[in-house]
């Protein structure tokens, strides 16, 4: 269970800084009301509740009948009191009402009768100024507010740091409090047990756990733990779980809270909350603060458009302050988590602050099995289930996308009122994440067939090519934005991508557009995503990854993922406008020839292309069987396995 942290931060000697908390606050803010109301009704004309407003003419009649005993008069508004009490009955309701007191506006008309009334009946008269009391009873009623608005002022002169001291204690109404959520000990329930593969990892935190668990068996042998240790990876492959499982594993406090949750619209907001984080963790140690995305206020400073950020900056200079004063024996680990280590500010991952640096990759085949049998615990599989044969199919799926895989297969059964999940559920779950679910439109006969000898010419060129995915399955049926989609899988995962493979991934990917062009002597807009697709690898190859001959081993920061914002207009190109266009002429070249090799392969094999696409316009979508089935069927007695790895093997020039 968490629960927010409310402890105030300690202050060292010399500073009587006096802090005012939460509750003593609200006690201040009621007195006030309170006083507000009793001034209103002591000072208010008429005398509170116990008065009734009557019109010129009654209070006359009033009188005349000897029922007035006394009047104040001040101005046009005259205040009295009867000698008994007044009644008034409400004829709808029957109800009575009492009145001591009265009051009534003088019309300013004058009025000579009105005094002679007052002494026939015996009325005893008072008459006020009518300047100096009004300004009073304003000035009565202002000094609650005045105070608020004094203590407002004050506040806020403190969480700007003009006076200092006030937001450690949490500020105003806890706005300088840490807002970490606090997971006591054993209630985090997460080990390294919940956390499928990352082997890697596990041993690079095994040595922090061991340090919680026992630091003098550090401290004797001279040994400095990492003050900090940084967990960097695409999103979804569990940094935030590992972090808590490493808490769970030493079974000490863990605080967590996310870099967004520092900045706030004061300055020094977000600096007071890292001390008040440190200062509370430091009192629990051993503990493990964890601190997710801090890329928010972790980014380089000075660089990229915009300039500076006066919060975020003041929060990191903090962060990086409590970091430098960590004491060898305060047993307080720093984790963080980011996936954009590249905008980092150098300061915070040198040694000594973020010293280890931990990386979490994709999780491999049987890391993949594992995590889906991790997910699975508490879902009825079907007999048909195997998750060997799920992780082979889910290449580059994150921990996040098969959890996600595996909650969708459920509500697909769900939907479907079975007991359990199937095989079935699986498949669909797998095609609706990454093809996307299925669209209702209706797509006429014509384009219709445009789209068949479309797929039809990626699926052909990923079966005659040497050296491609696997083709898996073929479908002309409308999926997320996509009309169609030509599914590949690979066989293992990858880690090196030789240039072989990546040509016959850039024809693969041009064989729609090719196909459409033999077949219709036409193009379409279908082929955006893959000539997109294609530039990309084409310009990966020339830049980063040396596979030009007229550019050579060399390395441009073109086509690089996630730049940091601005920093590329801000800084120099790192080639000429000569090289540029050389760069330009080889990307165009390569996809130029790709095409040209595809357009010839299909033309060659033009029956099969039109099998294909006979067979995709009638069942719509073909599995990879159905797809052999086709083409040995319109074989023309080759045998094609011998085409597939010499025919079409690219050559080297």
């Amino acid at each position: 269970m968490d629960e927010n942290i409310n402890q105030n931060s300690n202050r060292g000697p010399g500073q009587n800084v006096p802090t005012v908390k939460g509750p003593n606050l609200i006690k201040i803010l009621l007195f006030f009301v309170i006083l507000w109301v009793v001034m209103n009704y002591l000072f208010g004309f008429g005398g509170g509740k116990n008065s009734i407003t009557l019109s010129y003419s009654n209070f006359k009649n009033e009188v005349t009948k000897g029922k007035v005993e006394q009047i104040t008069i001040k101005g046009d508004h005259i205040n009295g009191k009867f000698k008994n009490m007044y009644l008034k009955v409400n004829k709808s309701t029957a109800d009575t009402s009492r009145y001591k007191y009265f009051s009534t506006i003088k019309p300013t008309i004058y009025d000579p009768n009105l005094m002679q009334i007052l002494d026939q009946n015996n009325v005893t008269i008072y008459a006020k100024t009518k300047g100096s009391p009004w300004f009073s009873y304003m000035l009565i009623m202002a000094i609650p507010w005045i105070l608020i608005i004094g203590y407002f002022i004050y506040a806020r002169n403190k969480m700007s740091g003009k006076s200092g001291g006030m937001l450690g204690g949490g500020g105003l109404l806890g706005v300088g409090k840490s807002k970490a959520k606090k997971y006591k000990h054993k209630k985090a329930n997460v080990t390294f047990n919940d956390v499928a593969g990352l082997q890697n990892a596990k041993k690079d935190l095994q040595e922090i756990i061991d340090y919680l668990k026992d630091p003098l068996k550090f401290a004797k042998l001279g040994a400095d733990i990492p003050k900090g240790v940084l967990l960097m990876g695409p999103p979804g492959t569990g940094k935030t779980l590992l972090a808590k499982a490493t808490a769970g594993e030493a079974n000490v406090t863990f605080y967590s809270i996310s870099g967004s949750e520092f900045i706030e619209m004061f300055v020094g907001v977000g600096a007071s909350r890292v001390r008040d984080m440190f200062e509370t963790a430091k009192k629990d140690a051993p503990a493990v603060i964890f601190i997710d995305e801090i890329d928010s206020v972790g980014r380089a400073r000075g660089t990229g458009l915009g300039g500076g950020h006066d919060e975020r900056e003041q929060t990191l200079n903090q962060i990086l302050s409590e970091m430098d004063g960590f004491e060898p024996n305060e047993s307080v680990v720093l984790m963080a988590a980011t996936n954009r280590p590249d905008v980092l500010d150098p300061a915070l991952i040198r040694p000594g602050r973020f010293d280890r640096q931990i990386v979490l990759e994709l999780p491999q085949k049987e890391a993949r099995k594992k995590i889906l049998e991790i997910h699975t615990r508490k879902v009825p599989l079907n007999e048909d289930v195997n998750l060997e044969n799920v992780a082979a199919r889910t290449v580059s799926f994150s921990g996040a996308d098969l959890k996600n895989l595996v909650n969708e297969a459920a509500l697909l059964a769900g939907r479907k009122k079975r007991d359990n999940v199937t095989k079935e559920d699986f498949d669909e779950a797998r095609d609706k994440i990454l093809l996307g679910a299925e669209r209702e439109e209706v797509i006429n006969d014509e384009e219709k067939k445009v789209i068949a000898y479309h797929e039809a010419g990626h699926a052909l060129m990923a079966e005659l090519l040497p050296n491609t995915d696997p083709l898996q399955k073929v479908t002309i049926i409308p999926r997320g934005r996509s009309l169609g989609v030509t599914e590949q899988i690979p066989q293992f995962d990858r880690h090196n991508l030789n240039k072989k493979y990546l040509l016959n991934r850039i024809a693969v990917a041009l064989g729609g557009r090719c196909a459409e062009k033999i077949v219709f002597g036409d193009i379409t807009s279908g082929a955006a995503s893959d000539l997109k697709q294609v530039t990309k690898i084409a310009r990966h190859m020339v830049c980063q990854w040396g596979m030009s001959d007229r550019i050579g081993l060399v390395m441009f920061k073109q086509g690089e993922e996630h730049p940091f914002l601005g920093r590329e207009l801000t800084e120099p190109k790192d080639f000429s406008e000569h090289t540029a266009k050389i760069i330009d002429e080889e990307i165009h070249d390569i996809i130029s020839s790709m095409e040209e090799k595809a357009t010839k392969i299909l033309s060659d094999n033009r029956t099969k292309l039109d099998a294909l696409a006979e067979g995709l316009l009638e069942n719509e979508t073909l599995e990879k069987s159905q797809i052999d089935w086709i083409l040995n069927k319109v074989s023309t007695g080759n045998n094609h396995n011998e085409e597939k790895e010499n025919k079409y093997e690219i050559k080297e020039n």
